[in-house]
């Protein structure tokens, strides 16, 4: 039987109960989000007693399906003030799953000022006063592995850095893969959510746990088989993001004139081929040692897109080195070395910030004199201080937005206070509506119109002109919103996109492990539903059209080599939410 699990942190009481009828069906964000609508004030502070936070799997996770790993983190976010989902990898997902844990909300906050740990196991909830070994600016790397040890290996464990503890609004949650590294639910500030309720960590220990149950096993096996073929045949998902992660991406935006540079001043950089997937992968290989070229950050995964990232000596640096990052520090701040690019991104995964916020944060920092352009040294330095955290460190560990008033600064990239990740609005005008309109501030992975507009997947428009962006950035939601619903990996999306047959099979493990006869159409339903009942929260917590905009200098300040402008009327926009 699946179970519902309350932690309140006021009272120190344990819920463990069966699932409310409203949510059975729901899984992931469809689950976080309706959960955060229905129980959380929305004109609450974020990190007052009146916030919740809640952790689901999704709908497929802890089966055989592929790439189905994923979990959704929701709250209110401290950073935006919107309701906000945070989607990650590493096993805590699917180890809920097989648990029978369909949700665990964590509520209220202690009136003392000590942390603590809830550890979850087949039989018990319990909360345990945090060792003083993992506190105190312990870094994650450090902490991960004493809890670890002390627990078992096999335990999964969510945590929150010295970041989180400091309740910084780019704190986010760390999570251990299956290797023991980091992968993080990393936007928006929920760790600052679960710091001020004062849990360092959640242990799970699975010892016990069951298979998933799947209504009709030989109906589920052969659409899982269809749809693992429709992943690994398609050229993104199955060739170039295992080859060169997502940091392939540097040189084709750099090629289209999209590449974020110098604080959003231009759109293509001449040191593209240093920080680049193609040299990504040179050293990795070159280097051996701890390096992975291709590596997942959930059991199951087969697209690979992660990597492992070694020194020159070949010993492990980071890994999840993502495109955003390597493209905020490394063209938006003008970093041209990778290895220290690869060390700030490590000290951002042991701090336990997000790092696209921290790092867009950097290059707005240098815009305002706080920092040097292009030093990766003092970026690190800065960085660091975010940890203890000094006044510097917390400017940047506040985000880009801060970091943009503290400045007197016009140029701040940000929507919802939320910084805009790697993908210039002029030059790529579908995710620049993605940006303005989604309910989580500025946020590519809301709805990836890159795919489209760039990449030609799922669509050929041009990038440049306003011509069908609108549907598309509309679509495009609605369906990133039912497929961070099942637990699957947001790029299942160039497997399926260009397959009818893979989209069916999607469908199908659906149906097979429940039962159920849903249609293409039913899906689409679950991902109108996810985002009205994310504007909802939004629209009573204050939030109105007005506030789906991007910045105003995007308007008037042409970006080169297209010299394009953001030209989409306040009246085109609030188009996109039409449904």
């Amino acid at each position: 039987m699946n179970k519902f699990i309350r932690v309140n942190m006021s009272s120190g009481e344990i819920e463990i109960q069966a699932v409310p009828n409203q949510y059975i069906g729901l899984g992931g964000r469809a689950l976080t989000s309706s959960f955060v609508n229905d129980e959380v004030k929305p004109t609450c502070h974020p990190l007052g007693k009146n916030n919740k936070l809640i952790f689901a799997p999704g709908l497929l996770s802890g089966t055989s399906a592929p790439n189905s790993g994923r979990l959704s983190v929701g709250a209110k976010s401290p950073l935006t003030g919107t309701i906000k989902e945070c989607n990650t990898g590493g096993v805590f997902s699917q180890q809920m799953a097989k648990m029978g844990i369909k949700a665990l909300v964590i509520e209220g906050m202690p009136e003392d000022d000590k942390f603590y740990v809830i550890k979850v196991s087949m039989d018990n909830v319990a909360i345990e006063e945090a060792p003083v070994e993992i506190l105190g600016g312990c870094g994650n790397y450090d902490a991960i592995a004493f809890l670890t040890e002390k627990h078992g290996k096999n335990v999964g464990i969510a945590i929150v850095g010295p970041a989180g503890e400091h309740r910084l609004p780019s704190a986010n949650i760390s999570f251990k893969d299956p290797e023991g590294n980091i992968r993080s639910a990393g936007r928006g500030g929920l760790g600052a959510v679960m710091g001020s309720k004062k849990v360092k960590a959640v242990i799970l220990d699975d010892t016990g746990a069951g298979t998933v149950p799947i209504a009709e096993p030989e109906k589920f096996r052969a659409a899982a088989k269809v749809f693992a073929n429709a992943l690994l045949s398609h050229p993104v998902s199955g060739q170039g993001l295992a080859a060169y992660g997502t940091d392939v991406l540097v040189n084709i935006l750099n090629e289209a004139g999209g590449l974020p540079s110098y604080n959003f001043t231009q759109g293509r950089i001449d040191h593209n081929d240093i920080i680049s997937g193609e040299t990504m992968n040179a050293t990795i290989t070159e280097r051996g040692g701890d390096g992975k070229v291709s590596h997942g950050c959930h059991r199951g995964c087969i697209i690979k897109c992660s990597q492992w990232y070694p020194d020159k000596q070949g010993k492990y640096i980071t890994s999840g080195f993502e495109y955003e990052t390597i493209w905020a520090l490394g063209a938006d701040a003008g970093i041209k070395n990778l290895d220290l690019i690869a060390y700030a991104d490590r000290a951002m995964d042991d701090i336990g910030v997000d790092s696209i916020e921290v790092s867009v944060a950097v290059a707005t920092a240098m815009e305002g004199g706080l920092l040097p352009w292009g030093d990766g040294e003092a970026a690190l330095d800065a960085i660091k201080q975010i940890a203890v955290p000094t006044p510097l460190g917390r400017i940047l560990g506040g985000g880009c937005a801060v970091v943009g008033k503290v400045c007197g600064l016009y140029r701040t990239p940000v929507v919802k206070d939320q910084a805009i990740p790697a993908y210039d609005p002029r030059s790529v005008k579908g995710i620049g509506l993605t940006y303005a309109t989604t309910p989580m501030g500025a946020d590519h992975t809301a709805g990836y119109c890159v795919s489209g507009n760039i990449l030609k997947v799922g669509g050929d428009l041009d990038p440049l002109k306003k011509d069908g962006q609108i549907e598309y950035a509309r679509s495009m939601q609605i369906g990133t919103a039912a497929v961070d619903s099942t637990g699957m990996c947001l790029f299942v999306y160039f497997g399926i996109a260009d397959s009818p047959e893979g989209y069916q099979a999607l469908i199908d493990m659906i149906n097979a492990q429940y039962g159920l006869s849903l249609t293409s159409g039913d899906v689409d339903k679950l991902g109108e539903s996810v985002l009205k009942v994310e504007r909802d929260f939004n629209k009573r917590a204050g939030f109105t059209n007005a506030h789906d905009r991007l910045p105003e200098f995007f308007e008037y300040e042409a970006l080169p080599p297209h010299n394009q402008v953001w030209d989409f009327t306040p009246e085109e926009i609030d188009e996109v939410y039409n449904f």
